[in-house]
């Protein structure tokens, strides 16, 4: 058969879409299979090929389980809010609604070309207003409980794209849009409030399938410790510093505290402060750093002790001096520390720099040296002196705490509050009202959408605030409580609003009085597998989640997670093995492949290039192989003989299709093309193949190189679409070889083969080995001191 991928490709995509081949059917008595990739962003570049390795792997596991017989909800849609967009309608002039429609039509043409089986009728765009009504619903229901709150804070702001950051778009100090370097600055910002749900996001760890990579990054970000929160006094004042410490055994150990710069005790105690001057200073230059910067480990250790004003230990009452330093955070924990140089690697150096006491209170090391920080039994401490372990002294201090009323166990989170809004204009507007008399009041559910107003300026004002502060029919309204004149809130969400919920708007795309039907829910989710990035997994994966348990809570959704198994992709590199970038000149654009071999050869070869989980640099010679690979699959009709068994190639049809079946469900894709090629190559030795194998071959191929295996199957006279047709089936028993080659060791030395039964006894086993010329030769005549015989292993003779 000719491969003329062109007229193929177009041929099956038409005829898929009129059929509707790919629409999932809700309530459908077949099992569900829901499939979840995570959607794009629509860039105006296109599609790259990493866009099709992200999708291609749940492809093939879609296309198989519809040909298993199972309802697929495969969809797609486009996560079309955000920087990038904005950016670009600034530079242009283009609003960025034109921009974004002209991108998800480039999007959605480079999808259908490669063939993807995505449901067309489900697509959904995050910055339409049948879309971003339902995102506000959900942040309307967070603010009534609570979750959603406005605080004035010191935030990580970029001051190139005139936004505030969260802590996961802004990691390493820089930008995750442009790069630039994040400075501190103190603002008004909308918080989501993540930290309520910590525990729940870690127990629902327990009952999914996720990678155990995925799993740990998460247990990470989230950050659970156990400690205990101690309350330090101040030197004549009835004030006390409260600290969290993960180690109150070391108490004893404590010989100064640090606080964070922004701490407000500062503030009160100034006028018993006598280096006020030096303090201000010293937080002005604070400012200047970003957050990544101050709390790194490797770095100078800088600080202002606070002359005047000494903190208490509680456990032994000895005054200790306070020192501000850049490395405290408010932010994390109470804002203040203890400090036990003997046993901590940062006090040690900063108590070194400053000559400040040194205690041990844990034996072990060297405190000469440097700080311990391993186990040990306790010294220098008082009653946990007669301690010989962590656990015991931390349990002992503890309860010792309690008694005394001076602190108590408790739980921190590393994971801080999610800062919820961007000064930018291309993003879901904030229902929020700011009136006079009624402080802060949500837009009533039946005004929703409060829609984005067109404006013709998107850039920022230089104090940070959003382009629609500039609207003065936008912004000023009327409170929907009392009547009177109120402003809008102008921030507008991040672009991770409408990611945190969209798997459960593609159950009911075009529902107009709910997020979803509950029934149709209730027979879709959870999301059965979701494939997508590793970047993702402390950001995206953690955010939608979170507003999942929110909805579960509320009843809104009826499972309390949303992802039964979680898998990832690797990257696609460069030919040079480096990441893709255009300022490299290593970027592969898809359209050309599809162009130049076809769309098939693009899907086969992308999961034939190595480990789906694992990076792996691109190479036009092995796509040039997967070329010849299906080029030599569309010449076996040639081959076909008859309907009988072909009982030469039987054995290695089921074994094939037992490995391939068993490598799709574990993302092995490489393993299952390199076993269907090994499987051509012995077709093409024996020379013949039985209509029956050409169909099975044809099925097994069907999901990674769709559109081939249709020409093949219409041609050979098989009913309906391949890409719906039964998935073959291994018979167990035909996978096991019915003959097996054993070597033949003579005195140790392997001299010959012998083609055996399957599990012969030893006499027909040495019959063989008699019944081979050459063999025989070699003992005939001798004397047999030894004849070991393993089962389908290996023949032994000792002669002399």
């Amino acid at each position: 058969m000719k491969y003329d991928f062109s007229a193929i490709e177009s041929k099956w995509q038409k005829k898929w879409d009129e059929a509707r081949i790919f629409c999932a059917e809700d309530h459908s008595e077949k099992p569900k299979f829901y499939g979840l990739v995570e959607f794009p962003y629509p860039s105006g570049v296109g599609m790259h090929v990493g866009h099709i390795k992200a999708y291609s792997g749940l492809e093939v596991i879609g296309r198989k389980r519809r040909m298993q017989g199972y309802n697929v909800l495969f969809p797609i849609g486009f996560d079309a809010f955000g920087l990038p967009t904005e950016n670009s309608a600034i530079k242009t002039g283009i609003h960025p609604r034109q921009l974004t429609d002209r991108n998800i039509e480039k999007f959605s043409s480079q999808l259908r070309r490669v063939g993807f089986s995505f449901d067309w009728e489900r697509v959904i765009d995050t910055t339409e207003e049948d879309y971003y009504k339902w995102t506000q619903f959900i942040f309307l229901k967070m603010f009534e409980k609570g979750l959603a709150f406005r605080d004035t804070a010191m935030v990580n702001y970029c001051p190139h794209c005139k936004v505030v950051l969260s802590n996961e778009d802004s990691q390493g100090g820089k930008c995750d849009i442009c790069h630039s370097d994040i400075v501190q600055k103190s603002k008004d910002v909308w918080y989501l409030r993540i930290t309520e749900y910590a525990d729940k996001l870690l127990q629902g760890l327990e009952g999914v399938d996720y990678l155990p990579n995925i799993k740990m990054q998460q247990v990470n970000w989230i950050g659970k410790s156990r400690g205990a929160f101690v309350n330090f006094g101040l030197t004549d004042t009835d004030e006390t510093l409260r600290i969290y410490t993960t180690r109150p055994d070391t108490l004893f150990g404590v010989t100064f505290m640090v606080i964070a710069p922004e701490h407000p005790i500062i503030e009160k105690m100034k006028d018993r402060i006598e280096n006020m001057a030096e303090v201000e200073a010293y937080q002005t230059e604070c400012t200047k750093k970003t957050e990544f910067e101050r709390t790194q480990l490797v770095k100078d250790k800088t600080g202002v002790c606070l002359k005047g004003l000494c903190g208490i230990n509680p456990v032994n009452g000895k005054e200790i001096p306070i020192y501000i330093a850049d490395y405290v955070m408010m932010g994390y924990g109470t804002g203040a520390i203890m400090a036990v140089p003997a046993h901590d690697e940062r006090d040690y150096d900063f108590a070194k720099k400053f000559g400040i006491d040194i205690i041990e209170v844990i034996k072990g090391g060297n405190i000469e040296e440097a700080a311990y920080t391993g186990d040990g039994p306790m010294v220098n401490s008082d009653f946990l002196n007669a301690y010989d372990n962590k656990a015991d002294s931390i349990a002992a201090m503890i309860e010792w705490l309690g008694e005394k009323g001076i602190g108590e166990g408790g739980v921190q989170f590393k994971m801080k509050d999610w800062a919820f809004n961007r000064q930018r204009y291309w993003g879901e507007p904030i229902p929020i009202v700011h009136c006079p008399s009624c402080g802060m009041v949500p837009v009533p559910y039946e005004e929703l959408p409060l829609r984005l107003p067109p404006v013709t300026e998107f850039e920022p004002g230089q104090g940070g605030e959003s382009p629609l502060a500039k609207l003065d029919y936008f912004v000023n309204c009327k409170c929907p409580k009392c009547g009177g004149d109120a402003k809008r809130e102008t921030d507008t969400m991040p672009q991770w609003a409408g990611s945190s919920w969209y798997f459960l708007r593609y159950i009911d795309p075009k529902n107009g009085e709910a997020l979803a039907d509950m029934d149709k829910l209730r027979y879709w989710m959870p999301v059965d597998w979701y494939n997508g990035g590793m970047e993702h997994v402390t950001r995206h994966l953690i955010y939608s989640r979170f507003w999942h348990h929110f909805l579960y809570d509320l009843g809104l959704v009826p499972t309390a997670e949303p992802y039964a198994k979680r898998t990832a992709q690797g990257l696609i590199l460069g030919p040079d093995g480096e990441k893709m970038s255009k300022s490299r000149g290593n970027v592969v654009d898809p359209n050309d492949v599809v162009d130049d071999m076809g769309a098939d050869v693009l899907r086969v070869y992308i999961l034939f290039m190595g480990d789906y989980g694992a990076a792996a640099p691109w190479s036009d010679n092995s796509m040039r192989g997967c070329k010849r690979f299906l080029e030599r699959v569309a010449d076996l009709p040639s081959l076909v003989k008859g309907g009988e068994v072909n009982t030469k190639l039987e054995s290695s049809f089921h074994k094939t299709l037992k490995k391939v079946n068993s490598d799709i469900e574990e993302m092995k894709f490489n393993t299952a093309i390199a076993a269907m090629m090994g499987l051509l190559n012995e077709v093409f030795e024996v020379g013949s193949i039985t209509k029956d194998q050409l169909s099975m071959f044809v099925r097994m191929l069907c999901p990674f190189a769709p559109h081939l295996c249709e020409e093949m199957w219409e041609s050979m006279g098989g009913k309906g679409f391949a890409s719906l047709a039964q998935w073959p089936e291994y018979d167990e028993a035909k996978t096991i070889d019915s003959t097996v080659e054993l070597a033949v060791q003579i005195n140790g030395k392997v001299r010959g083969k012998v083609t055996l039964p399957m599990n012969a006894d030893k006499d027909t086993s040495l019959a063989a080995v008699h019944a081979d010329e050459k063999l025989f030769a070699l003992v005939d005549g001798k004397t047999v001191i030894k004849e070991i015989v393993v089962p389908n292993k290996i023949i032994n003779i000792v002669v002399k």
